[in-house]
């Protein structure tokens, strides 16, 4: 039987707040394969975004495991888990996090530069071509709508060919008709490059693209 892509077991999340300690997640227990859609749904507060957080190594789980691709994420070091994300996962979130003084192409090469791809300006273009953007690379973020934006995000999460995309809410900052082409773009990607996907949502429609949609309440999975 093939390895889950991921596999929590009890994992927790506790991080310090101004009034002490605050438990976020609870003993969560899951399996998730490869080329599986999930989508991690529940009410604001519920714990979704911080599973999408230790999941993709961005928080360390307090307590439990969380093994990605058979790597143990709660046993790396920041550099190790930098190195896994940019080698194996691409992450979108809501907010688009361009860098502005660098173009459209810029923002989806400069993370293939630093990885070592050789041909991070082809693979660049090829991306931006894939999101509809192809016209649009020399642009700056700020000559970009917000929809735009986000293509250009998800161009740069899908370039370097991921095995896992991880998406927090993002067609949060986005009007009906930009979110549903971002998930339109979103799904068509992780069925071209055959990725595992994860992503966050709080529309029900989102959710039930998804081959499996799971709840949260209160850090629990409901």
């Amino acid at each position: 039987m093939t390895e889950p892509i991921f596999s929590l077991k009890d994992a927790a999340l506790r991080l310090n707040g101004n009034a002490g300690p605050v438990d976020i997640l609870h003993g969560i227990t899951l399996d998730i394969n490869q080329g599986e859609s999930v989508g991690l749904i529940g009410p604001s507060g519920s714990g979704k975004s911080s599973l999408l957080m230790i999941m993709g190594g961005l928080e360390q789980a307090s307590g439990g495991s969380v093994h990605a691709m058979g790597a143990d994420l709660t046993a790396m070091d920041e550099d190790a888990l930098a190195r896994f994300r940019r080698d194996r996962m691409g992450i979108v979130f809501q907010s688009f996090h361009l860098i502005p003084t660098m173009t459209a192409l810029e923002n989806v090469a400069t993370p293939l530069e630093i990885a070592g791809h050789t041909d991070a300006f082809d693979r660049a273009s090829e991306a931006l071509a894939a999101v509809g953007l192809a016209s649009r690379a020399g642009h700056y973020p700020a000559q970009l709508s917000g929809g735009e934006q986000q293509r250009v995000a998800l161009a740069r999460a899908t370039a370097p060919r991921p095995s896992i995309l991880l998406a927090d809410e993002p067609t949060g900052n986005l009007d009906s008709a930009n979110g549903t082409a971002i998930m339109d773009l979103l799904f068509d990607l992780r069925d071209r490059h055959g990725s595992t996907l994860v992503l966050v949502t709080h529309a029900d429609d989102l959710a039930a693209r998804c081959d499996r949609v799971i709840a949260l309440r209160d850090g629990q999975i409901a």
